[in-house]
């Protein structure tokens, strides 16, 4: 029989994906869009996205569907573009663990330029960074 792992709450994973991934500032996340060529990605679901707004020409690709990592992996018939392993992608959520969880995810997947804006959309707002109506 094999041996069971110790459990661990929810805030416990989100910690131990933190220290696996890259996370960044709001401000350097925003620094990043404006040099070009990265995709950013919001894994909320639309409700929040309609509810709290979006930043600007973020991809919606909410993880509570568990579809990101087919939409994500170029061998999968539901691979959507702009999901590219080789391209700069940070994601997003409300405050961060989500999107913690889903940015660990993608780089165990391959994603090699992956990183997480920590504190998510919230922290973006009181940056006084631009949202857009979703």
């Amino acid at each position: 029989m094999a041996e069971s792992q110790p459990k661990k709450s929810l805030a416990e994973m989100v910690a131990d994906a933190k220290g696996r991934i890259e996370n960044l500032t709001v401000e350097q996340v925003a620094s990043e869009l404006n040099g070009g060529n990265v995709i950013l990605i919001d894994v909320r679901d639309d409700d929040q996205r309609s509810q709290d707004g979006a930043i600007p020409n973020s991809v919606s690709a909410p993880s509570v569907s568990g579809m990101l990592e087919f939409w994500a992996d170029p061998t999968s018939a539901y691979h959507r573009e702009p999901f590219d392993p080789a391209r700069r992608t940070i994601l997003y959520c409300t405050a961060g663990g989500r999107a913690a969880l889903a940015t660990d995810t993608l780089q165990k997947m391959g994603y090699g330029n992956v990183a997480n804006l920590d504190g998510g959309i919230k922290a973006w707002k009181e940056g006084g960074h631009p949202v857009e109506e979703a």
